[in-house]
């Protein structure tokens, strides 16, 4: 007698379902038991079916199917649950057949901006800016690397002990890095950044309060204006959101080559060639660098070159792109301060094979740089934008960062909200009259600075 024949006998674990009230929809079976007749079920699939062509239908048929077979199983072997029990079971076979098992619902939900899994029975999630630990669990370790296979495996990817990290992408962009053991101390680490469906756009940041319409007027300039604009921040503060945001502001007319190691970039425009760089094989061959991508970015007749984020030796080249005829380029840098960001610059144009004296270096960072807007993640949440500096050069050749508009916290609240506002600083832009001469002057009033609220 099989496992689930014998659990037939106590009729009282799968009929209590039914009553002479009628049928209940609580369903009588623990979770555990919906994973044990989940796991049989898919067993028997792959031994009396062939499941990977079952997986390729369309999920409407899909289901129709697997509800159809189980159904046949449940009959033959006198198990009797209810609808909804069979249907958590048959979605249960879905998520770990097709799909990425109890992460399925997390990733469905568009309010969920990126979830973190440390092993197999912690799991959180991120929404509103503040992490949350979720009661979600994979049934053990060895379902946790079936996820991370099935997610690495159709790009090309391998992830084992010799080769223990990988990045990767599903198939609606979100970002997904892995990590497994050794490395990792208690199982298998996965981390996903989710791909929103629709690109957040200028006035979407405007409207969750990250910067101030006058702010976003003068941003939409300085693009239009072919001005170049470094975008600086930590890790999850928005960077690549807001790279995106400005660039629907370029001109149809222009023709934009971008550059990313992870395709995240959603520019709505009509002439946009993108490329992605490319990890070495498990052989150690077929690497493909930024760096590589932006020097052949310069023989694809760029009006504007797009880089996702600058790392290292490569800045060298952008920055020479910058200083060469590609005025309007746009790119993001890790740091936490605008003068950060130059010395990060600074230190990346070192890396290169390039031997050049410090002094060159930094005429190469004045020369090419217009602009470097610093955004952060409060510690609330909030993701905001701190400064938007203009590097502003002098005939001696010397420079400075002069700030236009900056952020101005005020308080922290009771909740632990922060509390401030954005203002001008005074300081009218030395790009003004270029802003005028492109067709896009904006009203001097919004370099007007805000008094300080009173609440």
């Amino acid at each position: 007698m099989s496992l689930f024949k014998k659990m037939t006998n106590n009729s009282t674990s799968y009929r209590g379902t039914s009553s002479s009230k009628g049928p209940s929809n609580q369903s009588v079976i623990s979770e555990g038991r919906i994973d044990e007749l989940a796991n049989h079920f898919k067993a028997r699939l792959l031994r009396e079916t062939n499941l990977e062509k079952l997986t390729k239908m369309p999920s409407v048929e899909l289901r129709m199917t697997l509800d159809r077979i189980v159904g046949q199983y449940l009959a033959n072997e006198q198990v009797v649950i209810s609808r909804q029990e069979r249907d958590r079971i048959i979605t249960r076979i879905i998520d770990e057949s097709v799909g990425y098992g109890p992460l399925e619902p997390l990733l469905e939900d568009e309010d969920i901006t990126e979830i973190t899994v440390n092993g197999p029975y912690e799991i959180y999630y991120e929404k509103e800016g503040r992490l949350h630990k979720t009661d979600i669990q994979f049934r053990d370790e060895e379902a946790l690397r079936h996820v991370i296979d099935r997610i690495v495996a159709p790009l090309g990817r391998r992830i084992d002990v010799s080769s223990p990290m990988v990045d990767a992408r599903l198939p609606d962009g979100s970002r997904v890095n892995a990590v497994i053991p050794p490395i990792s101390l208690k199982g298998s680490l996965l981390s996903i950044r989710k791909f929103r469906k629709d690109p957040i756009t200028m006035k979407d940041l405007i409207n969750f309060g990250s910067f101030s319409s006058d702010m976003g007027q003068f941003l939409a300039s300085l693009v239009k204006a072919k001005l170049n604009i470094i975008i600086s921040g930590g890790t999850g503060s928005g960077k690549t959101t807001l790279l995106n945001a400005l660039a629907n502001f370029i001109p149809e007319n222009e023709r934009i080559v971008t550059i990313e190691d992870m395709a995240e970039l959603r520019i709505l425009h009509g002439h946009v060639a993108g490329m992605e760089g490319r990890p070495a094989n498990v052989e150690g061959k077929g690497e493909v660098t930024i760096r590589q991508l932006v020097r052949n970015a310069l023989r694809m007749r760029p009006d504007r070159i797009i880089v996702g984020e600058v790392r290292g030796a490569e800045a060298f080249d952008m920055l020479q792109a910058m200083n060469t005829g590609h005025e309007g380029s746009l790119t993001t840098v890790h740091a936490n301060s605008t003068d950060d960001a130059l010395r990060r610059l600074e230190g990346m144009v070192m890396m290169s094979s390039a031997e050049l004296p410090p002094s060159l270096i930094r005429e190469y960072l004045v020369g090419a740089i217009d602009f470097i807007i610093q955004i952060s993640r409060l510690p609330d949440g909030q993701r905001k934008m701190l400064n938007i500096s203009e590097l502003q050069k002098n005939e001696d050749g010397s420079f400075k960062m002069v700030d236009v508009f900056r952020f101005e916290q005020t308080h922290v609240d009771e909740t632990g909200a922060v509390q401030g506002f954005h203002t001008a600083t005074g300081v009218i832009p030395r790009c003004i009259q270029r802003l005028k001469a492109y067709g896009t002057p904006v009203d001097r009033k919004i370099f007007h600075p805000r008094k300080r609220s009173s609440s």
